[in-house]
């Protein structure tokens, strides 16, 4: 099988006309990430004393950032990153930036503090090396940080062209992140170190629908365990 790397991807029609919601409001991350965006930035704001920090990968035309920033004002600094530069609105209320990028471009998240939250609403099915995105997160959060998107494990095939299935379900286990199986939502707690035994090879983006009914892409993984 050919294989996409990051740059073929970004230019698959999959990854450019994919639906997945990126006019998406407020109330969209408590229904598919089941979290209170204001209430865990509000809770950080007055538990550390100052400004929460809110990353959010894949944010699409950022509106609901626009919404929380005008929201909350000083009591928080935002960050969306999207591939496309069709962000909402023609002005940017203070404490947010967004910036144009690949989500695997971390060097472009500027500056490098640690983020209170990071969020990534089906932004996931449409990257190549997704793992190393989640490991990414992983280390971007602070102590006490909160980490949570949709991901579906069924996305990722191993280099045989088996489903990683159990076996990466028990290595996310193992790297200190919690997968919902049932809602495909991952999760991590805390800023942490994630080595996961996996070395990434490409992309494919012929795999068709996944749960969410939309043309998906899955990646495939060369499992290092042992070698």
């Amino acid at each position: 099988m050919n294989l996409l790397d990051d740059e073929a991807l970004e230019r698959s029609s999959v990854v450019a006309n994919c639906r997945m919601n990126r006019e998406r409001r407020l109330p969209a991350y408590n229904r598919e990430l089941g979290i209170d965006v204001v209430d865990v930035l509000q809770s950080r704001q007055l538990s550390s004393g100052r400004a929460a920090r809110w990353l959010d990968l894949c944010c699409g035309t950022a509106s609901a950032l626009i919404e929380v920033a005008d929201l909350l004002r000083d009591e928080t600094e935002i960050v969306g990153v999207d591939l496309v530069d069709f962000f909402a609105g023609p002005s940017r209320p203070p404490g947010l930036r967004l910036v144009t990028a690949s989500i695997t471009a971390w060097e472009a998240i500027e500056p490098a503090e640690p983020f209170d939250l990071i969020t990534c609403v089906h932004g996931l099915h449409y990257v190549g090396d997704r793992l190393g995105v989640i490991a990414g997160a992983a280390a971007r959060l602070a102590d006490d940080g909160l980490f949570v998107a949709n991901f579906d494990v069924r996305g990722i095939i191993l280099e045989n062209g088996a489903p990683a299935g159990r076996r990466l379900s028990v290595d996310l286990r193992k790297g200190g992140l919690v997968y919902d199986t049932r809602r495909r939502r991952i999760t991590c707690r805390g800023r942490r170190v994630v080595e996961l035994p996996y070395r990434y090879l490409g992309a494919d983006d012929r795999a068709g629908p996944n749960y969410t009914g939309q043309p998906a892409v899955n990646s495939y993984y060369r499992h290092t365990a042992g070698q």
